[in-house]
């Protein structure tokens, strides 16, 4: 076996370790397995966020497409983590109170609760089956990022990666439910960083730094220097618009907000922030820089697949030990994050779809199987990339229930008609602005159509229902 795969292996145990370590500290109740009895520190919760927010999506997605539209992509990144501060600055700390006052074990069973304590059913049930849905299929992108990275490591097809990624996910989620995943999630993110800005160091010396880097891609096509992505049918403010609203689409992605369910306390958010944000940045700069790289450094034709460029840069440029650790880590971290969002669609079943299997530990378990299983299928046999799968997940996630949680999360409770109306409507927008030509599509993310869809549904409820004022 070669150094590499023993690396590879080596680390991937380690992190597998840390998130059994987490049963150690676990109770076997809903509550717990859920969100972890509400108990989690700010480092622990934003080093966890911001590894599950940033895994499978940026070391293959967001490499491939820096890889193969160049400095332009920063764009989506600056408008992403703008929204992203927004959401954090303004809804994460009263999400925490009232999710905590409410005892919400799931992001459906939040936006169902309305006012004087009454619960609309309906509401439930239709942001339980889109969570399921959508999710999942989020869930799926993440084992076909782990997939490309065993398939440039070892030549294997990407099906055994999705075989050997699903069965860590259900590792971690039997370990220890969310507390294992958020452990191994702030263990990977520590070494996602440190791998990440080591690449960048090492691509930046082999292509003269960063002037020597510019001057190359300028020789390739100077397109990949241009500021200004090509072809915005509306102008570069209204595409970097779109974008700060896909980053305020945060709130609709139960994975992630989970996280503020299960931080120790509402005024623990802003230390959260601060350490999440400060870890956000620098990694995103390190993707891009490391993309850009790839370009220079990798020999292109047409049937490379951008995507696989991160793998192929470790191994050309890191020695065998770290490249076995910096695949481990990202093996790991899409890993984890699908754990955490398979634990999201295993709460919209048993704590919404099948309110009777709430309370009960196994039950809530064997919710995690049945979901497994269905976001494998999804693995096998989807077609997309992994950008195309979570931009279109996230778009519809964030356009469906982002509008409602955020209203609720500010006590603006609207009724349950309306509320009901606001995710049909982020729903039926994006679905019809997938069936707008790619020019339009490209030139605008779905989430921002979506999300002001919802918004324009709830202002209206405002104007004609007087009662939709703060609880």
């Amino acid at each position: 076996m070669s150094l590499v795969a023993i690396s590879f292996l080596a680390f991937l145990a380690a992190f597998l370790l840390v998130g059994i370590a987490s049963a150690f500290h676990r109770s076997e109740s809903a509550e717990d397995y859920l969100v972890a009895d509400r108990s989690i520190s700010p480092w622990l919760t934003a080093l966890s966020a911001v590894a599950t927010n940033n895994s499978g999506f940026m070391f293959i997605g967001l490499i491939g497409v820096t890889y193969a539209v160049g400095i332009s992509s920063a764009w989506i990144m600056i408008g992403w983590m703008a929204g992203d501060y927004a959401a954090w600055l303004t809804v994460h700390r009263r999400f925490r109170i009232r999710s905590g006052a409410l005892l919400s074990n799931s992001v459906p069973g939040f936006l169902g609760s309305l006012r004087k304590g009454q619960v609309s059913r309906a509401i439930v049930i239709v942001s339980a089956i889109i969570v399921i849905v959508f999710l999942g299929v989020y869930a799926a992108a993440q084992l076909k990022a782990g997939s490309k990275a065993l398939h440039v490591l070892f030549g294997w097809d990407y099906h055994w990666g999705a075989t050997i990624g699903i069965v860590i996910i259900v590792a971690y989620c039997m370990s220890g439910g969310i507390r294992a995943s958020i452990w191994t999630d702030a263990a990977q993110s520590i070494v996602m960083l440190g791998s990440m800005t080591l690449l960048l160091v090492i691509a930046f010396a082999r292509t003269g730094g960063p002037g020597g880097l510019y001057d190359e891609l300028f020789a390739i096509d100077p397109k990949l220097v241009a500021l200004t992505p090509e072809n915005l049918r509306f102008g570069l403010l209204a595409y970097v618009v779109s974008w700060i609203f896909a980053g305020l689409g945060v709130t609709g992605q139960p994975h992630i907000m989970v996280r503020a369910m299960a931080i120790r306390s509402a005024e623990a958010v802003r230390s959260a922030r601060r350490i999440y944000f400060s870890w956000y940045l620098l990694f995103t700069a390190g993707c891009i820089g490391v993309g850009l790289a790839c370009r220079v450094l990798l020999a292109s034709d047409q049937a490379f697949d951008p995507e696989l460029a991160l793998p192929q840069l470790t191994h050309e440029l890191l020695p065998d030990i770290l490249v076995g650790l910096t695949l481990a880590g990202l093996f790991a971290a899409t890993m984890s994050t699908a754990d955490s969002q398979v634990l999201s669609c295993s709460a919209a079943i048993t704590s919404d779809l099948l309110p009777s299997w709430s309370k009960s530990y196994l039950r809530t378990k064997l919710g995690t199987l049945i979901v497994a299983a269905i976001v494998y299928v999804i693995a096998l046999f989807g077609d997309d990339s992994v950008f195309d799968l979570v931009v279109d997940a996230w778009a519809m996630l964030g356009s469906s229930l982002g509008p409602l949680l955020i209203v609720q999360s500010l006590q603006r409770l609207p009724s349950a008609r309306v509320g009901l109306l606001m995710i049909l409507a982020g729903f039926a927008t994006v679905v019809g602005w997938w069936q707008l030509p790619a020019s339009i599509q490209n030139s605008l993310y779905a989430v921002m159509p979506g999300m002001l869809a919802g918004f324009g549904v709830w202002l209206l409820g405002v104007a004609f229902d007087s009662r939709a004022k703060p609880a």
